[in-house]
């Protein structure tokens, strides 16, 4: 079953992560949505995070699944942004990519069933 979750970035120049490797690095909304959308459909934000732990065979796997169908849409609304991603993946992974891509320049503003 999938899962829509509603996103609001505050200040999308602001929306970035700690580490430069697993950042957002877009600058509209479609952009944003782009990029969380190929975060959620492939492991290759995950593992350029893993890959900077002191000991990344100690990270849980789990935080690495992917959902090859994902979908990310974004608007862009003055200095905010909204997206809406629509996928199978657990609340957990979501929100650590959203860390990993965001920080925590991010907002969960809803969830629904898709």
């Amino acid at each position: 079953m999938s899962t829509r979750y509603y996103i609001r970035l505050p200040d999308g120049a602001a929306a970035r992560g700690d580490t430069a490797a697993t950042s957002f690095t877009a600058h509209g909304a479609a952009e944003f949505a782009e990029q969380l959308q190929q975060a959620m459909r492939t492991t290759q934000v995950f593992d350029r995070w893993r890959g900077g732990q002191p000991d990344p065979d100690d990270v849980d796997p789990a935080l690495g699944a992917t959902d090859p169908n994902a979908v990310a849409s974004g608007e862009q609304h003055d200095l905010h942004i909204d997206l809406v991603l629509t996928t199978t993946l657990p609340g957990d992974v979501v929100r650590h990519r959203l860390r990993l891509l965001a920080g925590s320049h991010w907002q969960l503003r809803d969830v629904t069933a898709a």
